[in-house]
């Protein structure tokens, strides 16, 4: 059916003896929704949807995903040639503009992303008001919404070129307070960008470099961390993405925006996943004792579950998980890591659980979270550290994100309703009085 006569379809709802007419939208790919944004004005009644799983809060041209084929799509392209071709910032420009970059385009916003990646140097004494053990994280939420305070050129949101500069600055500027936040967490000195270094190798670099010795960026690892920055970087209409976009809708800065996406992304359900993985692996703690678990994973009375194994929306294979399992696997080659007892039972769960029939027949395959877990791991970075990655990454998703929803005419602030069951109207009573 084409597109014109997919949107004269309309459905019915029937309470009672009344009836209504609701219509029918048609995406481009996809299921069609039904339309109910008069509902409550033509009926008085709301419907009632805990997580918002049967309900689309938006229109957007960003990113596709169709969880039962295992398809991932960046503006119609597939997750796993962008990945296997491209580069993060082109990816980057893919999801701001909506086209890929032409090689002049491509050169002009690699530059302007270089160009910014240096955080004002009073940012510096802001670290140090954070005990020295405090969680990556908790920094990373402070310091990205401290970010306002600095440039209050760019949290006009009502400026397009504004709301352009507070892009490529969040976009150039999260490697630098991602790995700020990591050398505070282990006292190491602040090591400055190097604007001849990609976006990647100079993340590295900020990372794991020292200033008593020159650092060489390994080019598998760098490459390695690229992917993962693609793999991460949107993913529809997640926890953290609507988050971002319902404290936009109220007109808050930008900065504001990305900094309640991180706080939200920090929740072990959503961006903790690679990290609970990784401390289920510690759990098992040897290759032998894997069939135990196994066990115990089938068995529905045993409240353990195999964390990094299938995924909310995914009910085919991960696509990124594809992608990553291959990355994962040049990265330990190319770092030669032996003797981690850590890795040899990631190995080991990955070998039974593809093989096993009852793995297999649930689609309970091992997802992004696992191999990211196991690939930071070997690249030298901390539990700690994994969620600030992932926010590093979905960075340019929840501004794509943001700023689709500021240039949408038809957006308006978030409000969602709620099926009230308290108690009823009541007066009140003196305390004197009251039993």
């Amino acid at each position: 059916m084409d597109a014109k006569n997919q949107t004269a379809k309309s459905a019915k709802l029937a309470v009672e003896n009344e009836q209504w007419e609701l219509a029918v939208r048609p995406g481009t790919i996809g299921p069609s929704v039904i339309d109910i944004s008069r509902l409550y004005g033509d009926t008085g009644m709301f419907t009632y949807d805990p997580g918002f799983t049967s309900t689309a809060s938006c229109e957007s041209k960003i990113t596709y995903i169709d969880g039962d084929e295992g398809i991932l799509l960046y503006r119609g392209y597939p997750i796993e040639q962008l990945a296997e071709h491209g580069d993060f910032l082109e990816t980057c420009y893919l999801l701001l503009y909506g086209e890929l970059p032409t090689a002049a385009q491509k050169a002009d916003f690699d530059h302007r992303v270089t160009r910014h990646t240096m955080v004002h140097e009073q940012m510096l004494r802001f670290f140090q008001g954070f005990r020295r053990d405090a969680h990556p994280m908790a920094v990373l939420v402070g310091c990205v919404g401290a970010l306002s305070a600095f440039y209050h050129d760019s949290i006009d949101i009502s400026d397009p070129h504004q709301r352009l500069v507070a892009s490529i600055r969040m976009i150039a500027k999260m490697p630098t307070l991602a790995a700020m936040a990591y050398k505070y967490s282990i006292g190491q000195p602040f090591i400055y960008p190097k604007n001849e270094l990609d976006y990647a190798a100079n993340f590295l670099r900020m990372c794991f470099a020292v200033p008593t010795e020159e650092y060489k960026v390994n080019p598998v690892v760098a490459r390695a961390m690229d992917r993962i920055f693609i793999l991460h970087a949107d993913h529809e209409q997640n926890a953290s993405t609507s988050t971002v976009r319902l404290a936009g809708s109220s007109g808050a800065n930008p900065f504001a925006c990305i900094a309640a996406g991180i706080a939200c992304l920090w929740g072990p359900a959503h961006g903790g996943a690679n990290e609970a993985a990784l401390k289920m692996l510690s759990e098992i703690g040897t290759p032998d004792r894997i069939p135990e678990f196994v066990k115990r994973a089938k068995d529905k009375n045993d409240p353990f579950r195999l964390m990094g194994f299938g995924h909310r929306v995914y009910k085919n294979y991960d696509p990124r998980a594809k992608i990553m399992q291959k990355t994962c696997h040049e990265v330990l080659s190319e770092l030669g890591i032996k003797d981690d007892p850590l890795l040899d039972v990631a190995m080991e769960l990955e070998r039974v659980a593809l093989q096993d029939d009852y793995f297999v027949e649930k689609k309970l395959y091992p997802n992004i979270d696992f191999y990211s877990g196991i690939t930071l791991k070997a690249m030298g970075f901390p539990t700690s550290m994994f969620t600030v990655l992932f926010a590093l990454a979905r960075t340019v998703g929840w501004i794509a994100q943001w700023k689709e929803m500021i240039e949408d005419p038809h957006q308006k602030i978030g409000r969602p309703r709620q099926l009230y069951t308290g108690a009823t109207r009541r007066d009140y009573v003196a305390i004197s009085r009251r039993k």
